[in-house]
């Protein structure tokens, strides 16, 4: 293994060269373990091999193919976008924008789950009578023993 190849830098995030190329895709945020592995299928590279190893005409193809991925809509981590209407997949810190514009949007048409999300509640329905207590910070009050006089 080369010196200069013991980190790869894709999309901005570092990659150990020590790690096989199915698990060190997973390392970007918005790859997944089974869009890691269509990745390898799709551009017939070896699972098992290490990610040092990898050429740099391989790295660039993986770039393409994670930018334009070649796959089914349902494997898209973005499906029917609001403002373009299209099936994208998106990586790293796109993936952070959208989401983080996705819940400004909720929070100024004041639907449920933004207002959820300004208070800090869960969002999906969980309980919150024995959860999320410490996200809350104490402002939940559990079990109140009351006080003992001391007087007889």
């Amino acid at each position: 293994m080369n010196k200069e190849k013991e980190i790869i830098r894709l999309v901005g995030i570092d990659v150990p060269g020590n790690m096989t190329v199915y698990s060190g895709l997973t390392k970007i945020k918005g790859i997944s373990w089974a869009f890691s592995n269509a990745i390898c299928h799709k551009l017939k590279i070896d699972k098992k091999r290490k990610m040092a190893d990898l050429s740099d005409a391989e790295i660039k193809k993986i770039l393409d193919f994670v930018k334009n991925p070649n796959l089914p809509d349902w494997f898209l981590n973005r499906r029917k976008d609001l403002e373009s209407g299209k099936d994208t997949h998106l990586i790293a810190t796109d993936l952070d924008l959208k989401r983080e514009f996705d819940i400004r949007r909720l929070r100024k048409i004041k639907s449920y789950r933004g207002l959820r999300h300004a208070t800090g509640k869960p969002v999906r329905g969980q309980r919150t009578r024995s959860h999320f207590r410490a996200k809350n910070r104490g402002r939940t009050v559990g079990v109140k023993k009351p006080k003992t006089s001391s007087k007889k």
